[in-house]
């Protein structure tokens, strides 16, 4: 099983932005966590992070027909990517939507989650387990296929 883990704008700053929201887990502790599953799993797992709308939605589109599941961490064009949204939709490829903090409990405008619209779950607020949680549930939905 090929999983894409994507990242959006900042999560390359974990650990030094707001810690107190994000937590004091670094990128590079999430991308050490994100291999060791992919390890104990027995998954291929590739990672990518961009500050670039753009090229999270080309990413999405290269992943049709390469990965069997898509845990994405749109950032902040979570609440406002209408072209992941689309990218999302048209690879049909089962999607996590994954955020660290519990953006239920954050400003009004984080309520909005248009990636979350192409997810069939989202997990939230649970810091970068999250990310262990949503490849092991691609991975039990893999398969039941």
């Amino acid at each position: 099983m090929k999983i894409l883990v994507l990242n959006g704008p900042n999560i390359n700053m974990l650990g030094i932005r707001e810690p107190d929201i994000y937590g004091k887990q670094t990128y590079h502790n999430l991308l050490q966590l994100i291999q060791d599953t992919a390890k104990q799993e027995s998954l291929e797992i590739e990672h990518y992070q961009s500050n670039h709308e753009g090229a999270l939605v080309d990413k999405i589109q290269d992943a049709y027909g390469k990965f069997d599941g898509i845990v994405i961490n749109p950032a902040a064009y979570t609440h406002t990517s209408i072209a992941i949204l689309d990218a999302l939709k048209a690879v049909s490829i089962p999607a996590v939507e994954i955020h660290i903090s519990d953006v239920s409990k954050r400003e009004a405008f984080r309520q909005v989650s248009y990636a979350g619209l192409a997810c069939e779950k989202s997990i939230i607020g649970q810091g970068i387990d999250g990310y262990r949680q949503a490849i092991l549930y691609l991975k039990e939905k893999y398969a039941k296929k």
